[in-house]
């Protein structure tokens, strides 16, 4: 029996790219900083801000630490205005709702909540987890297992939606089933987005039966 159903952000409930790109060329660019290379793009699709600041300032504490200070106060509003989700989400998820708990659990950390009002899913979500608790993000388990305790729903009971390898690691780990959204992973449950997911999921659970 399926009970919960756990989304990732960026890449599953909309196309992030362009503006996860803008995101960190702002923030590079108040430092003089140059833009993002090719690596550090593919980087910023999955990896937590933390893990793509370090990256960038490498054993410079105080230029992390100016990172962090500018996300931190930054407008993300500019930012949320590229993001591109593949289909209407709040009735979308309304409908889902009816079936299943719902919860999020991104390596996103401090634009969760106005990401959540952006999106137009207050009180959409059964439980919400991500880097902003200060837990590791994923590959590990964490942000999944803190998104499990706080829905009161044990692993084997949950689904994970991502799309991307470190999706499918941290939901191994944390022992939740995983489906697989788009064109960056391989997975024998895969969908090209998350209109096919109802379906998708009538099927795991009768599998399980």
């Amino acid at each position: 029996m399926i009970e919960l159903v756990i989304f990732d952000a960026d890449g599953v409930l909309f196309d992030s790219d362009e503006s996860n790109v803008a995101y960190y060329n702002w923030i590079f660019a108040q430092m003089d900083e140059p833009a993002l290379d090719r690596g550090e793009e593919i980087a910023a699709i999955s990896y937590a801000a933390t893990d793509v600041f370090k990256g960038r300032a490498g054993s410079d504490a105080a230029k992390l630490e100016r990172m962090h200070d500018l996300a931190r106060n930054m407008d993300a509003a500019p930012f949320f205005r590229l993001l591109k989700p593949s289909l209407e989400l709040r009735p979308f998820m309304i409908e889902l709702k009816r079936r299943y708990k719902l919860g999020l659990a991104t390596n996103r950390s401090a634009t969760v909540p106005s990401l959540i009002e952006h999106l137009g899913l207050a009180q959409i979500f059964d439980a919400v987890a991500s880097a902003r608790d200060k837990v590791r993000p994923k590959p590990a388990p964490d942000i999944l297992q803190l998104c499990l305790e706080r829905a009161g729903v044990s692993a084997a009971r949950a689904v994970y939606v991502g799309d991307s390898q470190i999706d499918k690691l941290a939901a191994e780990s944390a022992g939740t089933h995983f489906v697989g959204v788009g064109r960056r992973i391989e997975h024998d449950r895969l969908i090209p987005n998350i209109a096919e997911l109802p379906l998708t999921l009538e099927r795991l659970a009768a599998s399980l039966q």
